[in-house]
């Protein structure tokens, strides 16, 4: 499945919200600097869908706020 993400770094906590069909908004308690965003972001997709962090991968913006994401099921 792919979702389409808009990551919302330094946020006080982390939250996934839908927005449509296969498009979220994520909050990531991590900055944007040094991959740590991305890092937090694949963790905290893993615990909201319930997989394993191997099983999420950042297709496209992997700098950039706005991201496509493969989870594979």
């Amino acid at each position: 499945m792919d979702i389409q993400v808009k990551v919302m770094p330094n946020s006080k906590k982390p939250e996934v919200i839908k927005i449509s069909g296969s498009a979220y908004r994520v909050r990531v308690d991590a900055p944007a600097s040094e991959n740590k965003a991305n890092k937090r972001l694949v963790e905290i997709l893993s615990e909201h869908f319930s997989v394993p962090k191997s099983s999420i991968k950042i297709l496209k913006g992997l700098k950039s706020k706005d991201k496509i994401i493969k989870i594979e099921v």
